[in-house]
């Protein structure tokens, strides 16, 4: 039965000035009293829901790394890898150097990254300390609030970990341990990020919390997990989790239609991130080119990718935009279809960050490293086909996982960085970034440090290169 969503904007104020206290750098500052925290915000089930709800909207802060704009991980991801060309940087100077791929310890776009992913950890600790400590939130809440966190602290955890590295593992809300915290091995934070979300999905139910999916289900759990498998080389367990979510044919199928997959509440959303307040996306806002010259645009799609689509690909059609000005033809990423609406209008569009096209993609890869072909290729051509594509059959096992690769990197260009991760970790950086770039070092796979938080903190040691 779907829950009861309280509705109280003064008390959603109230909880997220509380948890969001120190929201620039959680690390700098201590909290202004935990047992106020703890008293104040989880005395009832309406402020703990309010508290969480706080976090899921921190997600969209224009400086965040999952805001889907000028300093997310989509943005810097596909400068990273091939997929954007730099447009007009004048208003934004720290982009070109994950263009180049020389990242300046100093860079603020990479600080923001960080502390964002950070202060969402912190926010996630302190909801699971409060839950644990509370006797006034009833017992079914604090089953779904837990597993929501859960779910959050993992998703965040897995991008801090695929940028930086070796990072700090904070799972509590204690400053003076906190700050001189040292950094933990890829391994030890899976371990976290696998827990987590086998915890999220025993907690949460299959049915959305709310009338939305901007609040994650145990088949986000699924999925998400599903990718951290993959990423692990854990063939046979990401099929089964991919498997379980294409099966919920109830809750999820593609979209025919590729220009409704970004809507709200899209059939194709596993989880999406609301636009709090807003009646448009960042990622419309950032990409969609309105001048040939306009500052609120630095980036363009990459010759590159563009090369990479086949005749008669419907995304290029449906997810590619086109400027001409007097000289030239300028391509955009055209996903998002709304930017600078009023915000009195209902939003029409929520960044998506799952969705079921990626659980096809993880099951092929997965099916095809397990030589299952036929089963590997009844998925690629599932995607292919929703794109109006012909079948792809009698090729080899490495033709398959090149197909798979090229696949995914035309389905998820511009979103959450896939195309960098993938060419990480399939050991294809290297290859592939040092024809595009030849400044390229094989070192300048893993993001730096920030400079400010090794000043903070004597502990943390910076990656290799920087």
């Amino acid at each position: 039965m779907m829950k009861t969503r309280y509705n109280f904007p003064g008390i959603l104020v109230i909880v997220i000035g509380i948890l969001c206290f120190s929201c620039e750098d959680f690390v700098e500052l201590d909290p202004p009293n935990s047992q106020v925290v703890a008293e104040v915000v989880f005395e009832s089930d309406e402020l703990a829901d309010a508290a969480v709800e706080g976090i899921f909207h921190r997600l969209y802060q224009l400086t965040g790394f999952a805001s889907g704009g000028i300093y997310s991980v989509t943005m810097l991801g596909g400068l990273s890898a091939d997929e954007f060309d730099l447009h007009n940087t004048i208003a934004y100077t720290d982009l070109p150097d994950f263009y180049q791929n020389e990242i300046s310890i100093a860079n603020r776009a990479n600080l923001n990254v960080w502390s964002s992913g950070y202060n969402i950890i912190y926010m996630t600790n302190a909801v699971l300390e409060g839950l644990n400590s509370s006797s006034g939130v009833t017992a079914e809440t604090k089953r779904q609030l837990e597993g929501e966190v859960r779910f959050l602290r993992a998703f965040t955890y897995f991008y801090l970990v695929n940028l930086f590295g070796d990072v700090p593992l904070i799972t509590q809300t204690n400053y003076q341990d906190n700050a001189l915290t040292i950094r933990v091995s890829k391994d030890k934070i899976y371990e976290l990020i696998i827990e987590d979300l086998e915890k999220a999905k025993g907690l949460l139910d299959v049915e959305y919390p709310t009338m939305e999916r901007t609040r994650p289900n145990s088949l986000a759990a699924s999925s998400l997990l599903a990718r951290v498998n993959l990423y692990l080389e854990k063939w046979e367990e990401a099929e089964k989790l991919a498997t379980e979510v294409i099966s919920a044919a109830d809750l999820y199928n593609l979209s025919e239609n590729l220009s409704d997959v970004f809507l709200v509440n899209s059939r194709e959303a596993i989880w999406q991130i609301a636009s709090a307040g807003s009646s448009y996306t960042f990622e419309g806002n950032t990409f969609i080119l309105i001048s040939a010259n306009s500052f609120l645009n630095p980036v363009i799609l990459s010759n590159l990718l563009l090369d990479t689509f086949e005749e008669n690909d419907a995304r290029f059609d449906q997810w590619v935009g086109r400027f001409d000005d007097e000289t030239d033809s300028l391509y955009y990423a055209y996903k998002y279809k709304i930017r600078f609406l009023s915000g009195a209008e209902p939003p029409v569009e929520y960044s998506i960050g799952l969705r079921l096209a990626e659980q096809y993609l993880i099951r092929a890869e997965a099916r095809g490293k397990q030589g299952n072909i036929t089963g590997a290729l009844h998925d690629l051509n599932t995607i292919r086909n929703r794109a109006g594509l012909e079948d792809i059959s009698g090729i080899t096992d490495q033709e398959l996982m090149d197909a798979i690769m090229k696949e995914r990197r035309i389905e998820f260009f511009a979103e959450w960085g896939h195309r960098w991760l993938d060419l990480k970790r399939t050991n294809r950086a290297d290859t592939v970034i040092s024809l595009a770039k030849p400044g390229w070092q094989s070192t300048n796979t893993l993001y730096p440090i920030p400079e400010q938080e090794l000043e903070r903190n004597p502990n943390l040691t910076q990656n290799e290169g920087y």
